[in-house]
């Protein structure tokens, strides 16, 4: 890999800013987040450091499933905004170097998608086929995995044609036919349409559910649809991505990458590690996460790991065995309404550690340094915390926090017009927004653009290769990533007192230094590559290693 390489796969490199635009700021005082607010924060965006959108669902919608119930594939919103409101927010983006992907719901629309409506209308309708139907009931007791204890299994029935139709989701949201060919060129005309709008790529929704091929449907291969997807999308935009939200263990993950290779998912996002680490944060040991990143496959140069802390469902924890699921919610949700389906967690990380500093700094720290692509969550720059009051997986999806004005300075609306509402305790605007914490450089806002920063000059944090490093103290992680421009040593400590840590960087030029990217200091070397140093209590630390006259300035 030459460094030259960074610019034309942009996502090995990139930081992820997921959004939900009706939250994040209303520009016209309707209560409702809109893009021309979005537009207005841009520059915000800009200076936090990031480099790639991700817009949830701005799709027409009736609103039973916070948008994921779409009822038009090529529209936006009304109530937040217009197709030239979106390009206005893609070319304002492409000028602070950002790029913009949206969110992809295709394994399902909703039941007023004028496709299920026709559906519905006739069993001859040519619309009839772009769902999944059967004759007879289907079978007594059947669960729905998705949302158990909310939705009644995974079959509807139409009574004009007594009929039943699948949906993996809610009862509102019937599941799309992929094996029928016109609904996979419906798709094909979707991705094309918002391409030709400007966006750099998709979050590909529930993507295990997409390829559930009807018995008798003649496909041997379902991935061969996901990568008929991929093709069509190299075809219309070279730099354009598939981030897959794939929810499956690691050996499975793979497949829907295409293998190691990569002809289908771009980007995946890193489900299992992701509950590993909460269960080392329960656990003050970073033994679980050890155990999951040695476990982690090593994947091609054409696909990537995303990395992330929170997202705007529920803390899921699905991974975890029933015994270390209980552990993190006895520390982490001690209240059943915190808790979601019997495997999630509907909490912000800051209050789940207990708002102390030093564990936020460390998590985020480690998000950075895990090899691949981080993605932050809205508000998660500033310590948001989630609104109690609020139940469900919308406790996370709160309006974002600007200032401690009325409604955290979101909308000028009256506050029973709000969209949501924002939290009222000790995370409420009053004490935890983005005006205060531009004013103060020793507040998360600060940490986080530092690390963004670093991260940015670091692209074997992207590109490389992970190795988990050997050393006696138990609370501390040691890993480094290495590739072709470079390597990175980081040190993160679990525990609540500060440890010293012994050990060998391996084989590496005499002369060779640490530098540490967050304090101006070096570090030889000692024989064969000794290194002895201090981490601080939920410490961290971000070190170079830094070869003779590899003119890197830091």
């Amino acid at each position: 890999m030459k460094i030259t390489d960074t610019s034309d796969l942009w996502w090995k490199t990139a930081v992820v800013y997921c959004l939900d635009v009706e939250t994040f700021l209303d520009s016209n005082g309707d209560g409702v987040g809109d893009l021309q607010g979005l537009a207005q924060r841009i520059d915000y965006l800009s200076q936090l450091g990031v480099t790639c959108l991700w817009l949830m669902p701005f799709y027409p919608t009736p609103d039973r499933d916070d948008g994921y119930d779409v009822s038009d594939f090529y529209g936006i919103d009304p109530r937040l905004g217009s197709h030239g409101d979106l390009v206005e927010v893609i070319r304002t983006a492409r000028d602070r170097g950002m790029r913009v992907i949206v969110d992809l719901v295709i394994n399902h629309t909703s039941d007023r998608h004028p496709w299920f409506l026709a559906a519905k209308r006739s069993v001859n309708s040519p619309y009839r086929d772009y769902y999944v139907w059967r004759d007879d009931p289907p079978p007594k007791g059947q669960k729905n995995a998705v949302f158990p204890g909310q939705a009644d299994g995974i079959w509807g029935k139409d009574e004009k044609s007594g009929q039943w139709y699948q949906h993996s989701f809610y009862e509102h949201q019937p599941d799309l036919n992929i094996a029928n060919p016109r609904v996979r060129d419906e798709i094909a005309k979707v991705i094309g349409f918002w391409l030709q709008l400007g966006i750099s790529g998709f979050r590909v929704d529930a993507v295990p559910f997409l390829l559930e091929i009807p018995e008798g449907a003649g496909i041997p291969e379902p991935h061969d649809l996901l990568r008929d997807i991929r093709r069509f999308l190299q075809r219309r935009s070279s730099e354009a991505i598939l981030l897959g939200e794939v929810n499956l263990p690691y050996d499975e993950q793979v497949q829907y990458f295409g293998g190691v290779g990569g002809d289908e998912l771009t980007m995946q996002f890193d489900f299992v590690g992701m509950q590993a680490l909460y269960l080392s944060f329960v656990r003050k040991d970073p033994a679980p996460l050890i155990a999951a990143l040695r476990a982690r496959p090593s994947l091609g140069t054409e696909v990537q790991w995303a990395n992330f802390l929170r997202n705007h469902d529920e803390l899921t924890l699905d991974k975890l065995d029933d015994r270390e699921r209980q552990e993190v919610f006895d520390a982490f949700a001690p209240d059943e309404r915190q808790r979601v389906f019997g495997r999630g967690i509907t909490r912000r990380l800051p209050p789940m550690l207990d708002g102390d500093p030093r564990r936020i700094r460390m998590a985020y720290s480690l998000l950075f340094t895990l090899p691949g692509t981080p993605v932050l969550f809205y508000g998660e720059e500033i310590g948001m915390g989630e609104n109690s009051d609020v139940s469900g997986r919308e406790a996370v999806r709160t309006p974002m926090q600007w200032s401690a004005d009325r409604n955290g300075g979101f909308s000028d609306a009256s506050p029973s017009r709000l969209v949501s509402r924002p939290p009222s305790d000790g995370y409420a605007p009053a004490h935890i927004n983005v005006a205060a914490q531009l004013e103060d450089q020793e507040s998360l806002l600060y940490f986080i653009r530092a690390l963004t920063s670093r991260y940015r000059i670091s692209p074997e944090l992207g590109w490389g290769s992970l190795e988990v490093i050997d050393q006696p103290a138990d609370s501390l992680l040691a890993h480094s990533v290495s590739a072709d421009v470079g390597r990175v040593i980081a040190l993160h400590n679990f525990a609540e007192v500060p440890v010293t840590t012994v050990f060998q960087v391996g084989d590496e030029p005499d002369g060779t230094t640490l530098v540490d990217l967050f304090e101006p200091s070096h570090m030889a070397l000692g024989p064969g590559g000794r290194v002895e140093l201090e981490v601080l209590a939920y410490g961290h630390r971000w070190l170079r290693v830094s070869r003779p006259g590899d003119g890197r300035v830091m």
